[in-house]
């Protein structure tokens, strides 16, 4: 599964959709709202995406991830909207042969969504807001 999604992630449900007879490992990661960046205190977070161009990457990595980790099953979510300190913004979830691939999967498949997916974070601060995107930094102040 690759899915932009408006609704909050559980790591509970991302597991049982890889779960696999086969897999030894099973690994799932959450990126969740901080309260700071580079210092500066974050109130809140906002995503937004293009869905059918970001589930399109995400499925790419999905794929790129399962032939080189040899991996069973794969799932990657992606919230979009206003998202509080705390929350998950994404999710990542990988059933492999054996815990290290599980591992190493999901850190490569983070890595790679943070690069390729077109999806635009602003952090709002209490003193103004960021823009972010795969590669750009775009900053107000308030």
């Amino acid at each position: 599964m690759y899915r932009i999604t408006d609704q909050p992630i559980s790591a509970d449900a991302l597991a049982e959709l890889v779960a696999d007879p086969m897999a030894g490992g099973i690994c799932v990661f959450l990126g969740v709202v901080r309260d700071n960046t580079g210092g500066r205190r974050v109130r809140y977070l906002e995503y937004e995406a293009h869905p059918p161009m970001a589930e399109t990457k995400m499925k790419e990595i999905g794929q790129e991830v399962a032939e080189r980790f040899g991996l069973h099953r794969v799932a990657i979510l992606h919230r979009v909207g206003r998202l509080a300190i705390g929350e998950a913004s994404v999710g990542i979830a990988v059933a492999a042969p054996h815990r290290r691939m599980a591992f190493e999967a999901c850190q490569y498949a983070i890595d790679r969504l943070k690069v390729i997916v077109p999806i635009w974070k602003k952090e709002i601060f209490e003193d103004g807001e960021v823009w972010v995107g795969p590669a750009t930094t775009i900053e107000h102040s308030s």
